[in-house]
């Protein structure tokens, strides 16, 4: 357990995730705007579109679902706020951050459907970001708050998929 006390409370003072989304999302079409980089209009390229359309939809219901599940569970949402309860059911039996699964696929399902390939590479960094800003800080906090539980549920489930 850590004995860093910052973690109890909440994970974050910030709510990074939702930040970082719309930061790369936005930047990818500024990019997109200053050098294009964009996929051919062939049979490929309307094939992209299509697979970036389910992305969208898929990353969308991942959302929804988890969302749904931490406030039945009535526990914080918001990435800045305190976990009180360990949601382990559901979406979050196959990840422990579906929330954020689903953001980078978002990004890429954007960049696929909207055919700009710079959503793409910059998925890898929102996903990195992501990480450093907001998951680290998370799994301290959610093992500070319930120990064994949380250490058990870590090993059972991958932090992404």
């Amino acid at each position: 357990m850590t004995t860093d006390k910052s973690y109890m409370e909440r994970p974050n003072n910030i709510p990074w995730p939702p930040i970082v989304l719309l930061c790369t999302i936005a930047l990818g079409f500024i990019l997109s705007g200053l050098i294009p980089l964009g996929f051919p209009r062939t049979i490929v390229g309307e094939l992209l579109f299509g697979l970036g359309l389910m992305l969208i939809v898929l990353a969308l219901l991942i959302d929804v679902s988890a969302m749904r599940l931490m406030k039945k569970n009535k526990t914080a949402i918001m990435p800045h706020r305190g976990a009180d309860k360990l949601v382990t059911k559901g979406i979050f039996a196959f990840s422990r951050n579906p929330i954020y699964v689903a953001n980078i696929m978002l990004i890429i399902g954007i960049g696929l459907s909207f055919g700009t390939f710079w959503h793409l590479l910059l998925s890898p960094l929102a996903a990195f970001a992501t990480r450093k800003l907001a998951i680290e800080r998370e799994e301290k906090h959610l093992e500070s708050r319930f120990g064994n539980a949380f250490r058990s549920y870590k090993k059972k489930v991958n932090r992404w998929i």
